[in-house]
Protein backbone atom coordinates (compact mmCIF):
# COMPACT_ATOMS: atom_id res chain seq x y z
CA UNK A 1 0.00 0.00 0.00
CA UNK A 2 2.82 2.39 0.82
CA UNK A 3 4.46 2.02 -2.57
CA UNK A 4 1.26 2.05 -4.64
CA UNK A 5 -0.76 4.98 -3.22
CA UNK A 6 -0.14 8.00 -5.47
CA UNK A 7 -0.05 11.66 -4.53
CA UNK A 8 -2.23 13.99 -6.61
CA UNK A 9 0.15 15.39 -9.23
CA UNK A 10 -2.25 17.96 -10.67
CA UNK A 11 -3.27 19.25 -7.24
CA UNK A 12 0.39 19.71 -6.33
CA UNK A 13 1.17 21.52 -9.58
CA UNK A 14 -1.84 23.80 -9.27
CA UNK A 15 -0.79 24.82 -5.76
CA UNK A 16 2.76 25.58 -6.94
CA UNK A 17 1.46 27.81 -9.73
CA UNK A 18 -0.97 29.56 -7.38
CA UNK A 19 1.76 30.30 -4.82
CA UNK A 20 3.91 31.68 -7.65
CA UNK A 21 1.36 34.46 -8.21
CA UNK A 22 2.22 36.05 -4.86
CA UNK A 23 5.00 38.50 -5.59
CA UNK A 24 5.16 37.68 -9.30
CA UNK A 25 5.89 40.30 -11.92
CA UNK A 26 3.69 40.59 -15.00
CA UNK A 27 6.36 38.74 -16.97
CA UNK A 28 7.24 36.04 -14.45
CA UNK A 29 9.49 34.11 -16.85
CA UNK A 30 11.73 37.16 -17.30
CA UNK A 31 11.42 39.07 -14.02
CA UNK A 32 10.54 36.29 -11.61
CA UNK A 33 9.05 36.44 -8.13
CA UNK A 34 10.04 38.80 -5.33
CA UNK A 35 8.47 37.66 -2.06
CA UNK A 36 10.63 39.01 0.73
CA UNK A 37 10.01 37.95 4.30
CA UNK A 38 7.21 39.78 6.13
CA UNK A 39 6.43 42.09 3.23
CA UNK A 40 2.87 42.21 1.89
CA UNK A 41 3.51 39.59 -0.81
CA UNK A 42 4.87 37.16 1.77
CA UNK A 43 2.02 37.83 4.19
CA UNK A 44 -0.52 37.12 1.44
CA UNK A 45 1.30 33.91 0.50
CA UNK A 46 1.27 32.84 4.15
CA UNK A 47 -2.52 33.09 4.22
CA UNK A 48 -2.68 30.84 1.17
CA UNK A 49 -0.42 28.23 2.80
CA UNK A 50 -2.55 28.25 5.95
CA UNK A 51 -5.71 27.77 3.85
CA UNK A 52 -4.04 24.91 1.96
CA UNK A 53 -3.03 23.19 5.20
CA UNK A 54 -6.57 23.45 6.53
CA UNK A 55 -8.00 22.09 3.27
CA UNK A 56 -5.59 19.15 3.66
CA UNK A 57 -7.16 18.38 7.04
CA UNK A 58 -4.23 19.54 9.13
CA UNK A 59 -4.53 21.41 12.41
CA UNK A 60 -2.66 24.69 11.98
CA UNK A 61 -0.85 27.03 14.33
CA UNK A 62 1.56 29.93 13.79
CA UNK A 63 4.28 30.44 16.39
CA UNK A 64 5.60 33.76 17.74
CA UNK A 65 8.15 34.20 14.93
CA UNK A 66 5.73 33.30 12.14
CA UNK A 67 6.57 29.66 11.49
CA UNK A 68 3.43 28.04 10.03
CA UNK A 69 2.95 24.53 11.40
CA UNK A 70 0.35 22.05 10.14
CA UNK A 71 -0.09 18.77 12.05
CA UNK A 72 -1.46 15.34 11.16
CA UNK A 73 -1.96 13.56 14.47
CA UNK A 74 -0.44 10.14 14.92
CA UNK A 75 -1.92 7.20 16.81
CA UNK A 76 0.58 7.47 19.67
CA UNK A 77 0.82 11.05 20.98
CA UNK A 78 3.70 10.09 23.28
CA UNK A 79 6.02 9.45 20.35
CA UNK A 80 8.23 12.23 18.93
CA UNK A 81 6.99 13.95 15.79
CA UNK A 82 8.35 13.57 12.27
CA UNK A 83 8.78 17.03 10.72
CA UNK A 84 9.02 18.13 7.10
CA UNK A 85 8.90 21.45 5.25
CA UNK A 86 10.92 24.34 3.91
CA UNK A 87 10.20 28.06 3.23
CA UNK A 88 8.17 30.28 0.90
CA UNK A 89 10.17 33.54 0.96
CA UNK A 90 12.30 34.27 -2.13
CA UNK A 91 15.30 36.26 -3.22
CA UNK A 92 14.88 39.27 -5.53
CA UNK A 93 13.50 38.04 -8.87
CA UNK A 94 13.58 34.43 -7.74
CA UNK A 95 11.91 31.34 -9.11
CA UNK A 96 8.77 29.29 -8.47
CA UNK A 97 10.25 26.20 -6.83
CA UNK A 98 13.03 27.14 -4.39
CA UNK A 99 11.55 26.45 -0.95
CA UNK A 100 8.01 26.38 -2.30
CA UNK A 101 8.24 22.76 -3.48
CA UNK A 102 9.39 21.69 -0.02
CA UNK A 103 6.37 23.31 1.65
CA UNK A 104 3.64 22.53 -0.88
CA UNK A 105 5.04 19.08 -1.61
CA UNK A 106 4.98 18.33 2.11
CA UNK A 107 1.35 19.48 2.36
CA UNK A 108 0.44 17.27 -0.61
CA UNK A 109 2.34 14.27 0.79
CA UNK A 110 0.66 14.52 4.19
CA UNK A 111 -2.74 15.20 2.61
CA UNK A 112 -2.29 12.04 0.54
CA UNK A 113 -1.30 10.04 3.63
CA UNK A 114 -4.53 11.16 5.28
CA UNK A 115 -6.57 10.31 2.18
CA UNK A 116 -4.91 6.90 1.85
CA UNK A 117 -6.19 5.82 5.25
CA UNK A 118 -2.69 4.87 6.42
CA UNK A 119 -2.50 5.15 10.21
CA UNK A 120 0.84 6.42 11.46
CA UNK A 121 2.17 6.07 14.98
CA UNK A 122 4.02 9.41 14.96
CA UNK A 123 2.47 12.81 14.38
CA UNK A 124 3.72 14.53 11.23
CA UNK A 125 4.25 18.29 11.17
CA UNK A 126 4.59 20.35 8.01
CA UNK A 127 6.49 23.60 8.62
CA UNK A 128 6.83 26.72 6.48
CA UNK A 129 9.77 28.47 8.11
CA UNK A 130 10.05 32.25 8.38
CA UNK A 131 12.77 33.98 6.33
CA UNK A 132 15.15 31.27 5.18
CA UNK A 133 16.70 33.37 2.41
CA UNK A 134 17.75 36.37 4.52
CA UNK A 135 17.35 38.67 1.52
CA UNK A 136 15.51 41.52 3.20
CA UNK A 137 17.56 41.93 6.39
CA UNK A 138 20.85 40.32 5.40
CA UNK A 139 20.61 37.23 7.60
CA UNK A 140 18.50 34.12 7.19
CA UNK A 141 17.21 30.89 8.78
CA UNK A 142 15.19 32.99 11.22
CA UNK A 143 12.33 30.56 11.78
CA UNK A 144 14.49 27.44 12.02
CA UNK A 145 16.99 29.21 14.30
CA UNK A 146 14.15 30.25 16.60
CA UNK A 147 12.86 26.67 16.67
CA UNK A 148 16.35 25.31 17.40
CA UNK A 149 16.99 27.85 20.17
CA UNK A 150 19.75 29.58 18.20
CA UNK A 151 18.15 32.93 17.44
CA UNK A 152 20.13 35.92 18.68
CA UNK A 153 17.86 38.81 19.70
CA UNK A 154 20.33 41.29 18.16
CA UNK A 155 18.90 40.38 14.74
CA UNK A 156 15.75 42.25 15.74
CA UNK A 157 17.68 45.50 15.35
CA UNK A 158 18.79 44.79 11.77
CA UNK A 159 17.20 47.08 9.19
CA UNK A 160 16.17 46.58 5.59
CA UNK A 161 16.96 48.97 2.73
CA UNK A 162 13.95 51.10 3.69
CA UNK A 163 15.14 51.50 7.28
CA UNK A 164 12.53 49.14 8.77
CA UNK A 165 13.91 47.04 11.63
CA UNK A 166 13.28 43.33 11.90
CA UNK A 167 11.44 43.96 15.16
CA UNK A 168 9.16 46.50 13.47
CA UNK A 169 8.48 44.13 10.58
CA UNK A 170 7.53 41.33 12.96
CA UNK A 171 5.20 43.59 14.91
CA UNK A 172 3.60 45.02 11.76
CA UNK A 173 2.90 41.43 10.65
CA UNK A 174 1.16 40.70 13.95
CA UNK A 175 3.88 38.60 15.58
CA UNK A 176 5.55 39.02 18.97
CA UNK A 177 9.31 39.06 18.46
CA UNK A 178 10.07 39.73 22.13
CA UNK A 179 8.65 36.27 22.88
CA UNK A 180 10.88 34.51 20.33
CA UNK A 181 12.11 31.98 22.88
CA UNK A 182 8.62 30.47 22.98
CA UNK A 183 9.31 29.07 19.48
CA UNK A 184 12.02 26.74 20.83
CA UNK A 185 11.23 23.05 20.43
CA UNK A 186 12.47 20.28 22.69
CA UNK A 187 15.01 18.01 21.02
CA UNK A 188 13.38 14.90 22.42
CA UNK A 189 10.06 15.92 20.85
CA UNK A 190 11.31 15.64 17.24
CA UNK A 191 12.28 12.28 15.74
CA UNK A 192 13.51 13.60 12.38
CA UNK A 193 13.36 16.50 9.92
CA UNK A 194 13.16 15.88 6.17
CA UNK A 195 13.36 18.68 3.62
CA UNK A 196 12.52 18.25 -0.05
CA UNK A 197 14.15 20.87 -2.25
CA UNK A 198 15.11 21.44 -5.85
CA UNK A 199 18.78 20.65 -6.37
CA UNK A 200 19.80 24.12 -7.65
CA UNK A 201 22.58 22.39 -9.55
CA UNK A 202 23.21 20.11 -12.55
CA UNK A 203 24.36 16.85 -10.94
CA UNK A 204 21.02 15.02 -11.13
CA UNK A 205 20.31 16.30 -14.61
CA UNK A 206 23.77 15.21 -15.73
CA UNK A 207 23.06 11.71 -14.40
CA UNK A 208 19.53 11.62 -15.89
CA UNK A 209 17.96 11.20 -12.44
CA UNK A 210 14.89 12.87 -10.99
CA UNK A 211 15.80 12.30 -7.33
CA UNK A 212 18.93 12.54 -5.20
CA UNK A 213 19.71 11.80 -1.55
CA UNK A 214 21.77 14.51 0.15
CA UNK A 215 24.75 13.35 2.22
CA UNK A 216 26.04 16.69 3.55
CA UNK A 217 25.37 20.43 3.33
CA UNK A 218 27.86 23.25 2.95
CA UNK A 219 27.66 25.91 5.65
CA UNK A 220 27.78 29.57 4.56
CA UNK A 221 29.56 32.54 6.10
CA UNK A 222 28.15 35.91 5.05
CA UNK A 223 30.34 38.98 5.50
CA UNK A 224 29.57 42.62 4.84
CA UNK A 225 32.66 44.68 4.04
CA UNK A 226 32.83 48.47 4.03
CA UNK A 227 35.79 50.36 2.59
CA UNK A 228 35.94 54.09 3.28
CA UNK A 229 38.32 56.25 1.26
CA UNK A 230 37.77 59.78 -0.01
CA UNK A 231 35.34 61.02 -2.64
CA UNK A 232 37.14 63.39 -5.01
CA UNK A 233 36.68 64.84 -8.49
CA UNK A 234 37.35 62.21 -11.16
CA UNK A 235 39.08 64.72 -13.46
CA UNK A 236 40.99 66.89 -11.03
CA UNK A 237 42.53 64.19 -8.81
CA UNK A 238 45.73 62.51 -10.13
CA UNK A 239 45.84 58.71 -10.00
CA UNK A 240 48.62 58.70 -7.39
CA UNK A 241 46.61 60.92 -5.02
CA UNK A 242 43.43 58.88 -4.84
CA UNK A 243 41.89 56.89 -1.98
CA UNK A 244 39.51 54.90 -4.15
CA UNK A 245 37.28 52.57 -2.17
CA UNK A 246 35.84 51.16 -5.40
CA UNK A 247 39.19 49.82 -6.57
CA UNK A 248 39.78 48.36 -3.10
CA UNK A 249 36.49 46.49 -3.46
CA UNK A 250 37.45 45.28 -6.95
CA UNK A 251 40.74 43.86 -5.69
CA UNK A 252 39.07 41.96 -2.87
CA UNK A 253 36.46 40.57 -5.26
CA UNK A 254 39.25 38.97 -7.27
CA UNK A 255 40.92 37.76 -4.07
CA UNK A 256 37.68 36.02 -3.04
CA UNK A 257 37.70 34.11 -6.33
CA UNK A 258 41.35 33.07 -5.91
CA UNK A 259 40.96 31.97 -2.29
CA UNK A 260 37.78 29.96 -2.92
CA UNK A 261 39.45 28.20 -5.85
CA UNK A 262 42.59 27.51 -3.84
CA UNK A 263 40.68 25.79 -1.02
CA UNK A 264 38.17 23.95 -3.20
CA UNK A 265 35.24 25.92 -1.80
CA UNK A 266 33.05 28.63 -3.29
CA UNK A 267 33.08 32.38 -2.82
CA UNK A 268 30.66 34.99 -4.16
CA UNK A 269 30.33 38.76 -4.07
CA UNK A 270 26.68 39.33 -4.89
CA UNK A 271 25.67 42.69 -3.44
CA UNK A 272 27.56 45.94 -4.07
CA UNK A 273 26.98 49.60 -3.30
CA UNK A 274 29.18 52.60 -4.09
CA UNK A 275 28.78 56.11 -2.70
CA UNK A 276 28.28 58.83 -3.82
CA UNK A 277 27.70 56.87 -7.04
CA UNK A 278 28.40 59.63 -9.57
CA UNK A 279 30.01 58.95 -12.94
CA UNK A 280 32.55 61.71 -12.31
CA UNK A 281 33.21 61.08 -8.61
CA UNK A 282 35.85 58.79 -7.15
CA UNK A 283 34.04 56.31 -4.85
CA UNK A 284 34.37 57.39 -1.23
CA UNK A 285 32.53 54.43 0.31
CA UNK A 286 32.16 50.93 -1.05
CA UNK A 287 30.05 48.31 0.66
CA UNK A 288 29.74 44.72 -0.54
CA UNK A 289 28.80 41.21 0.56
CA UNK A 290 30.97 38.09 0.60
CA UNK A 291 29.48 34.59 0.72
CA UNK A 292 31.99 31.82 1.55
CA UNK A 293 31.09 28.12 1.67
CA UNK A 294 32.81 24.78 2.11
CA UNK A 295 31.74 21.31 3.16
CA UNK A 296 34.83 21.13 5.42
CA UNK A 297 34.56 23.49 8.40
CA UNK A 298 38.33 23.73 8.89
CA UNK A 299 38.92 24.73 5.29
CA UNK A 300 36.11 27.25 5.49
CA UNK A 301 37.74 28.78 8.57
CA UNK A 302 40.96 29.04 6.56
CA UNK A 303 39.08 30.70 3.69
CA UNK A 304 37.59 33.30 6.01
CA UNK A 305 41.02 33.99 7.51
CA UNK A 306 42.59 34.44 4.08
CA UNK A 307 39.81 36.77 2.93
CA UNK A 308 40.18 38.89 6.07
CA UNK A 309 43.91 39.00 5.44
CA UNK A 310 43.32 40.14 1.85
CA UNK A 311 40.96 42.89 3.04
CA UNK A 312 43.59 44.13 5.50
CA UNK A 313 46.33 44.15 2.86
CA UNK A 314 44.21 46.01 0.31
CA UNK A 315 43.14 48.52 2.96
CA UNK A 316 46.76 49.34 3.77
CA UNK A 317 47.84 49.39 0.14
CA UNK A 318 45.16 51.88 -0.93
CA UNK A 319 44.96 53.99 2.22
CA UNK A 320 41.29 53.25 2.91
CA UNK A 321 39.72 52.06 6.15
CA UNK A 322 38.01 48.69 6.31
CA UNK A 323 35.17 47.31 8.43
CA UNK A 324 34.00 43.69 8.34
CA UNK A 325 30.70 42.50 9.82
CA UNK A 326 29.80 38.80 9.87
CA UNK A 327 26.08 38.61 9.09
CA UNK A 328 25.68 34.84 9.12
CA UNK A 329 27.82 31.85 10.02
CA UNK A 330 26.43 28.33 9.91
CA UNK A 331 28.53 25.19 10.24
CA UNK A 332 28.35 22.55 7.49
CA UNK A 333 26.36 19.45 8.43
CA UNK A 334 26.30 15.72 7.64
CA UNK A 335 22.90 14.16 7.02
CA UNK A 336 21.56 11.46 9.33
CA UNK A 337 22.28 7.89 8.13
CA UNK A 338 18.86 6.84 9.48
CA UNK A 339 17.02 9.45 7.44
CA UNK A 340 19.11 8.76 4.34
CA UNK A 341 18.24 5.08 4.74
CA UNK A 342 14.52 5.93 4.97
CA UNK A 343 14.73 8.00 1.77
CA UNK A 344 16.69 5.27 0.00
CA UNK A 345 14.10 2.70 1.05
CA UNK A 346 11.35 4.97 -0.30
CA UNK A 347 13.12 5.12 -3.67
CA UNK A 348 13.46 1.33 -3.63
CA UNK A 349 9.75 0.91 -2.85
CA UNK A 350 8.93 3.09 -5.86
CA UNK A 351 11.56 1.56 -8.18
CA UNK A 352 12.93 5.07 -8.44
CA UNK A 353 16.64 5.26 -9.38
CA UNK A 354 18.64 7.69 -7.27
CA UNK A 355 22.13 8.71 -6.18
CA UNK A 356 23.82 10.37 -3.23
CA UNK A 357 25.29 13.84 -3.55
CA UNK A 358 26.46 16.85 -1.57
CA UNK A 359 24.47 20.05 -1.19
CA UNK A 360 26.17 23.36 -1.95
CA UNK A 361 23.31 25.67 -0.96
CA UNK A 362 22.20 26.55 2.56
CA UNK A 363 18.82 25.35 3.85
CA UNK A 364 16.79 25.27 7.07
CA UNK A 365 18.03 21.66 7.33
CA UNK A 366 21.42 23.05 8.38
CA UNK A 367 19.83 24.49 11.49
CA UNK A 368 17.42 21.64 12.22
CA UNK A 369 20.37 19.22 12.23
CA UNK A 370 21.37 20.77 15.55
CA UNK A 371 18.28 19.42 17.30
CA UNK A 372 17.26 16.28 15.39
CA UNK A 373 18.11 13.68 12.76
CA UNK A 374 18.10 15.49 9.40
CA UNK A 375 17.90 14.49 5.76
CA UNK A 376 17.16 16.04 2.37
CA UNK A 377 15.54 14.86 -0.84
CA UNK A 378 16.80 16.64 -3.93
CA UNK A 379 14.64 17.05 -7.05
CA UNK A 380 16.15 17.69 -10.48
CA UNK A 381 16.56 21.32 -11.63
CA UNK A 382 16.49 22.16 -15.34
CA UNK A 383 19.95 23.42 -16.40
CA UNK A 384 20.79 23.85 -12.70
CA UNK A 385 19.27 27.34 -12.72
CA UNK A 386 18.07 28.73 -9.38
CA UNK A 387 17.48 32.09 -7.67
CA UNK A 388 16.46 33.22 -11.13
CA UNK A 389 13.21 33.69 -13.08
CA UNK A 390 14.08 30.75 -15.35
CA UNK A 391 14.35 28.32 -12.43
CA UNK A 392 12.35 25.25 -13.45
CA UNK A 393 11.50 21.74 -12.30
CA UNK A 394 9.17 19.64 -14.46
CA UNK A 395 5.70 18.64 -13.27
CA UNK A 396 6.63 14.97 -13.26
CA UNK A 397 9.78 15.53 -11.22
CA UNK A 398 7.88 17.56 -8.62
CA UNK A 399 5.43 14.66 -8.34
CA UNK A 400 8.18 12.03 -8.11
CA UNK A 401 9.92 13.98 -5.34
CA UNK A 402 6.66 14.37 -3.45
CA UNK A 403 5.90 10.66 -3.81
CA UNK A 404 9.35 9.85 -2.41
CA UNK A 405 8.64 12.22 0.46
CA UNK A 406 5.28 10.49 1.04
CA UNK A 407 6.97 7.09 1.35
CA UNK A 408 9.81 8.48 3.45
CA UNK A 409 7.40 9.98 5.97
CA UNK A 410 5.50 6.72 6.21
CA UNK A 411 8.76 4.79 6.66
CA UNK A 412 9.75 7.03 9.55
CA UNK A 413 6.36 7.41 11.22
CA UNK A 414 4.67 3.98 10.86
Amino acid sequence: MIATYQINQQRLWSSLQKLATFGASENISEEGITRLSLQKEDLAARKYVIELMKEAGLSVKVDVVGNIIGSLKGVDQTKPIVMTGSHIDTVYQGGRFDGALGVLGAIEAVRSIKESGIKLQNTIEVVSFTDEEGTRFGTGYIGSKAMAGELDETILQLRDDEGVSYEEAFCQAGFQPERYKEAIRNKEAIKAFIEMHIEQGKVLEGNNLAIGIVTSIQGPVWMEVTFEGHADHAGATPMNMRYDSGLAMAEVMLDVEKIATQYGGVGTVGKLRIEPGGVNIIPGISKFSIDLRHIDKTKRIDMVYKVREAIHQVSNKRGVSAKVDVKKSVDPKVCSPKVMEAIEEACHQLDQPTMKLQCGAGHDSLIMANITEMGMIFVRSKDGISHHPKEWTDTEDCAIGTQVLFNTLVNLAQ
